[in-house]
């Protein structure tokens, strides 16, 4: 259970800081994370170049820097599970494990910080990470004070080994107490994550007061079945969902896999288009090493993000669905303006056929609108209300549009 302590600083000090107020993730917060093609391994005897360590993470925070992600907006360099040394210090402070972090966490913050860029860590608010490792309860204000003294930029707090009734007082506390150290830490939270494990509800308007961002889905896994699971709870929950994403907190459907092993360069496009007309966090989980042109392209094309990066961060709302044929419409700037995208859920076929008017897909505006394909760049020019798109959407792939309203 929820160390008391912390219950009871909650009670006292909520009343004077309701929020989160940190004035972070304005627009979805985007980067690369170790997890899901890094995992836990923590080999660096045999496996020193996909071990988790500080060599691992200055090599991805090198090719942010240099392969044009950082200029594309990807700005957080995330370490997952299994950082940490099997123990606390004898002071009860976090610390790495001293053979795969042999200079620090605060030596690697430092060289994140001097490619321009920012490092994200992991904790858990149970009494161990999902991996076995020390985990935060008990210590949430201790550990919010040491990630602040080594510059860590931004927070994932998972729920494992913890009761997750108990999110509801202690992810309010953690993000306190990381406010209190005056160090801007974007909070990524597992809460309602959590509360999906355990069969419990979750009310999103404390979680929005809480956390920048948070899970609320299973893992996403690198295979599309996994990418379709996800967008259908998004679909199922639009309304629910869209009342609470916004500037300064969204939800996160978990990570972007272009670049992985499991997917089509179609499956991929796929995931990501649904991802920027979520709204979602775009957290790469890659090897920036050894990336395919397709892939790196994809993460790099500026009319994506753009959607993804809308100032007003609005989640897309689903139109429609028949026969495995989603249509998803997005609101962006300048006001009235419209991402459009068709989503085909089918693994099978030549692929769906499509001849709509523009006034189906809400293009209503008779001043007519700009339209920009967003995997090719081609400009389909001016479309009015009465104009006819007609395209193919080939199967587990995604055909996507931006249809900017005409001054």
């Amino acid at each position: 259970m929820l160390d008391i302590a912390n219950v009871l600083a909650v009670v006292l000090l909520l009343t004077s800081v309701r929020g989160l107020e940190n004035g972070l993730a304005r627009t979805p917060p985007m980067g690369w994370l170790s997890w899901t093609r890094f995992g836990c391994n923590i080999d660096c005897d045999s496996d020193p170049d996909f071990c988790i360590s500080e060599k691992l993470i200055m090599s991805m925070a090198d090719r942010l820097a240099s392969d044009g992600y950082k200029a594309a907006g990807y700005e957080y360099v995330c370490i997952d599970d299994c950082w940490l040394a099997p123990e606390r210090d004898i002071f009860h402070r976090l610390q790495p494990d001293k053979r795969r972090f042999p200079h620090g966490m605060k030596y690697l913050a430092d060289y994140v910080h001097s490619k321009g860029l920012k490092l994200g860590i992991y904790e858990d608010f149970g009494t161990k990470t999902c991996g076995g490792y020390p985990g935060s309860e008990f210590f949430l204000q201790l550990d919010a004070k040491t990630f602040a003294e080594w510059g860590i930029d931004l927070l994932k707090f998972d729920t494992c080994h913890s009761d997750a009734h108990d999110n509801k007082y202690g992810y309010p506390a953690m993000s306190m107490y990381l406010n209190q150290t005056g160090r801007p830490i974007l909070f990524s939270c597992e809460w309602p994550y959590g509360e999906l494990q355990q069969n419990l509800s979750s009310d999103y308007g404390p979680v929005r007061e809480t956390c920048n961002i948070w899970r609320n889905f299973w893992d996403v896994s690198d295979h599309f079945d996994s990418v379709k699971s996800i967008v259908a709870n998004y679909g199922k929950n639009n309304a629910l969902f869209q009342k609470y994403s916004g500037p300064g907190g969204f939800f996160d459907p978990d990570m972007i896999l272009a670049g992985g092993f499991g997917m089509s360069s179609y499956q991929q496009r796929a995931q990501m288009s649904m991802w920027a007309m979520l709204s979602a966090p775009l957290f790469m989980s890659n090897d920036l090493r050894d990336i395919s042109p397709d892939a790196r392209r994809l993460l790099l094309n500026p009319l994506l993000l753009a959607v993804d990066q809308d100032p007003m961060g609005k989640m897309a709302t689903k139109l429609w669905e028949f026969n495995n044929l989603q249509l998803w419409v997005k609101p962006i700037v300048p006001e009235g303006s419209l991402a459009v995208t068709f989503l085909n859920t089918n693994n099978f076929g030549s692929g769906s056929p499509i001849s709509s008017t523009a006034d189906s897909l809400g293009l209503t505006d008779s001043r007519g609108y700009n339209v920009t394909e967003v995997f090719t760049g081609k400009n389909l020019g001016v479309l009015k209300p009465t104009s006819v798109i007609k395209t193919r959407v080939f199967p587990t792939d995604a055909y996507m549009i931006v249809c900017i309203l005409m001054a």
